[in-house]
């Protein structure tokens, strides 16, 4: 965020919003390890979903009051609020998968959305993606298979529920990724993801009332997850996502954000001591080999245009 606001704009390459959000998709690989934690030490997923919401809007809205700013129109402001409602569902759908799948499962459907944003970059766009995004598309999955323990431990059983609230956080989270680089574009990035945010705080609230939250004792005790969680969930991503994804589309910004699985199986390992197979390792040097193959055929291309 300095360094975005000490170059300016104008000045950033593409490679540097290209890192702003690829380091927004680490920030939501480091989630999962802490909700874990979380439940083990004895909270709920409304517990857990509304302090990481409410602590997380808090503080982007804590760097939005010193931040430059512009006057938004009723509608505007109204669009941006709207535009967070995929960020609140995005959460809440996933924590809904976790309920009746495996954890290997349920990031695999989440992890879908490597592809649905290509999609949304062709049907909205008339983007005709690359053969060298296909297989940079075709790496990540293959690598997520791999990453998430499917071949090596197996991922349990299916079920349609498990299923269903899987692709619906997919489809949430690619269309997320899709109005951040495409909502408001002249909005200062930090006030944009303020408002995000904040729609996506309101989703939750009205969907997980925050009763338990009023109880002080519970709110103390879920209160460090809930910052760790909603600076890494709610406060940074929207905001990286905000600087990035403008300059570089949504294609591409789903491709770099499938570096929050290679995150969560790093951080399993040594946080939580979690068993990580060959195999698994094998699958994060694949996901990490397809977001360079993806990037590079993106940086080439715009490199062409340019001359």
């Amino acid at each position: 965020m300095y360094f975005y606001r000490m170059k300016g704009v104008g000045e950033m390459k593409t490679w540097q919003y290209a890192l702003l959000v690829f380091i927004g998709g680490c920030c939501y690989g480091a989630l999962s390890t802490f909700v874990k934690l979380a439940y083990s030490a004895g909270f709920t997923v409304s517990e857990v979903t509304g302090s990481q919401f409410l602590l997380g809007t808090l503080m982007i809205w804590m760097v939005a009051l010193f931040s430059k700013k512009k006057k938004l129109s009723l509608s505007k402001i109204g669009k941006l609020l709207i535009s967070g409602i995929p960020l609140g569902l995005t959460g809440v759908f996933y924590y809904h998968s976790l309920q009746t799948l495996h954890a290997s499962l349920a990031i695999i459907f989440l992890f879908q959305f490597v592809w649905i944003g290509t999609l949304f970059e062709w049907l909205f766009y008339k983007i005709t993606p690359t053969m060298g995004k296909v297989v940079s598309i075709g790496i990540l999955i293959i690598g997520s298979i791999l990453a998430a323990g499917i071949i090596s431990e197996g991922g349990g059983e299916f079920t349609w529920q498990g299923t269903v609230w899987g692709l619906f956080s997919a489809l949430t989270y690619s269309t997320f990724i899709f109005l951040s680089s495409t909502v408001e574009k002249d909005t200062p990035p930090v006030q944009k993801s303020a408002l995000f945010t904040t729609g996506g705080l309101i989703t939750v609230l009205i969907l997980f009332p925050p009763t338990e939250l009023l109880n002080l004792p519970v709110f103390m005790g879920v209160a460090p997850y809930g910052l760790y969680l909603g600076l890494l969930g709610v406060a940074l991503p929207p905001l990286l996502f905000s600087i990035g994804m403008p300059h570089i589309g949504p294609g591409l910004g789903t491709i770099l954000t499938a570096s929050e699985l290679p995150v969560a199986v790093i951080l399993s390992s040594l946080v939580i001591a979690e068993h990580v197979s060959l195999s698994q390792w094998l699958g994060v040097a694949l996901i990490l080999g397809g977001i360079v193959v993806g990037n590079v055929k993106f940086v080439s291309l715009k490199r062409e245009s340019a001359s």
